[in-house]
């Protein structure tokens, strides 16, 4: 259901879709109840305690009508007695979950894969993606695995450009079904969506990038996925989770990418969130950023020296040496961003991207101190 304010609904609403409609009073309840005797089956009030009646019967939700905001978009699941908010127009950044299937078993894996048939979820996708309004410049999606939908993604992919022809879609995936030619086609023949794909890589040796990812033969299947990818001319961000094995070789990985992926639009280097399987492998995956400063530099200049754009993600300033702060980027979805005691006297606690809010738990990516004093050149 999409949220829609009373006084929108003559300008917003169509047949096709779901309204949940905040009523803030008695007047509106009654407004609302005339609307739905007259035919209108698809709109469903969002009640106060106090408002409800047994007339609403099952049409209605009973909650905080200030918790929603108008261009919401939520799932009513009624036997949990709670509503999912999916998508929220004013959030920074926005993800759509597509399948927690994946065909890899990342060390520092932030979302776990399971092996249950889950494609109720496309059809979820697909009716988010329908109840969207205004469409966002960006929209995420996201897995496990979304390369394992098959034509399904396709279809996906599709209805975006349908329903959203100015949006771009970034696509996370691990990129190695795309080595299928049949897989390729299947995706990109005549795609009309704007699809940026966004590909790790961890490693400039078979042996080193098959062991994050826990699979034999991963980096191949990875590198002919991204040829592909440039064969169809399509927008490539490779993506390098700092783990203990990808840091002590991320100067020659950067290097690699340098001389033999040149065509990559940037290079995303993210520190490891602390939860899923970076939990289970700690041992390589907390690491103080604060140790492995020559190591960044040496990797990003590597990229400078190719032309290779890069960004730093997950990074908070005060551990990265100063040099890197132009490439930080303040990536943390607004949702899941925190900052500690430590940050309130920062001076550049704007323009840093925090800590995520699971660091309690887990571990921070190096010391967090406050920076006192910006050097200027």
């Amino acid at each position: 259901m999409r949220v829609i304010p009373l006084g929108e609904l003559s300008h917003e609403w169509t047949p096709e879709l779901q309204y949940l409609v905040p009523v803030a009073d008695a007047q509106d309840a009654q407004e609302l109840r005339q609307l739905c005797t007259g035919g209108l089956h698809n709109l469903y009030p969002l009640l106060s305690e106090s408002l409800w009646e047994t007339s609403w019967q099952n049409n209605a939700v009973v909650g905080d009508v200030t918790l929603l905001e108008a261009g919401d978009v939520v799932v009513s699941q009624p036997h949990r007695n709670e509503i999912q908010v999916q998508y929220r127009p004013s959030d920074d950044h926005h993800a759509i979950f597509l399948t927690n299937r994946c065909n890899s078993y990342c060390l520092m894996c932030s979302q776990p894969p399971t092996p249950q048939d889950d494609s109720w979820l496309v059809g979820e996708a697909i009716e988010i993606l329908r109840h969207i309004l205004p469409s966002p410049a960006v929209i995420g999606m996201t897995g496990g695995e979304p390369l394992l939908l098959g034509p399904k993604l396709r279809e996906v992919f599709d209805i975006t450009a349908e329903l959203h022809p100015t949006s771009r879609i970034d696509l996370l995936t691990n990129g190695r079904l795309l080595a299928n030619p049949d897989c390729v086609k299947q995706l990109l023949g005549q795609l009309r969506a704007n699809v940026c794909w966004l590909v790790p890589l961890y490693g400039h040796a078979d042996f080193l990038h098959d062991f994050v990812v826990q699979s034999h033969g991963a980096f191949h299947e990875t590198l002919a996925g991204l040829l592909n990818l440039q064969s169809y001319e399509q927008a490539i961000q490779l993506r390098i989770v700092l783990i203990e094995p990808v840091l002590e070789i991320l100067p020659q990985l950067c290097a690699f990418i340098g001389r033999n992926l040149p065509f990559v639009r940037e290079v995303a280097i993210m520190g490891c969130e602390p939860i899923g399987f970076a939990l289970a492998n700690r041992a390589q995956c907390e690491m103080d950023l604060g140790n492995w400063h020559s190591e960044l530099l040496a990797g990003i200049s590597a990229l400078d020296r190719a032309g290779i754009p890069c960004i730093l993600m997950n990074t908070p300033l005060c551990t990265l040496p100063s040099a890197l702060w132009r490439y930080a980027h303040r990536s943390i979805s607004d949702w899941k961003r925190v900052y500690v005691g430590e940050c309130e006297q920062c001076l550049v606690k704007d323009a840093c991207g925090g800590l995520f809010a699971w660091q309690e738990k887990g571990w921070r990516p190096g010391a967090i101190v406050p920076i006192r004093e910006v050097m200027t050149t």
